[in-house]
């Protein structure tokens, strides 16, 4: 039976770690038996720069964390080596990093889960995620969409222009 002071610290780490959780937009559960000390150095230092709170963490420790902030469906991936990524505000970066180092690591290395704002997903939804554009480029398609219709109709009203003066041009 452990002692009370390891139970208590436990206990803490679990509580904050649920604060964690909570206050992630996403996280990414993820398998890391498959990479080596140079891939993982570089890993978390993309991640970091990314604002991305990265760390390895016991399944039992996690359980419970998940469990004290209301999040349900990652308890039957707790299972093996684990660590998790967590988001507090864009819900692409993470799945989008750390989907690029499974495709470098040809699989060894690998997405158990993920969840979205207290929801949880599966891997193939966390991969469809990392599939999609970043921020900045969804916002410079949408303003082009915007955009588009105002300039055609600029273009036509300069052709008329152009017509006109050639037709006046003419007479």
């Amino acid at each position: 039976m452990p002692s009370a002071k390891v139970l208590e610290t436990k206990q803490q780490y679990v509580n904050e770690l649920a604060d964690k959780l909570k206050n992630s937009a996403c996280g990414v559960i993820v398998d890391y038996k498959g990479i080596n000390v140079a891939d993982d150095t570089r890993l978390r230092k993309s991640l970091r720069e990314a604002g991305i709170d990265y760390f390895v963490v016991k399944n039992t420790l996690l359980k419970r964390a998940a469990e004290a902030a209301g999040i349900e469906g990652l308890d039957e991936h707790l299972e093996g080596t684990t660590a998790i990524a967590l988001s507090k505000e864009d819900i692409i970066i993470a799945p989008k990093l750390l989907y690029k180092q499974v495709e470098a690591s040809k699989g060894a290395y690998s997405i158990k889960v993920g969840f979205i704002e207290g929801k949880a997903i599966t891997a193939e939804e966390v991969t469809e995620y990392a599939k999609l554009p970043d921020k900045d480029t969804l916002i410079a398609k949408f303003l082009f969409v915007l955009q588009s219709p105002i300039q055609k109709l600029a273009i036509a009203a300069s052709e008329i222009a152009k017509k006109k003066e050639a037709e006046e041009t003419v007479a």
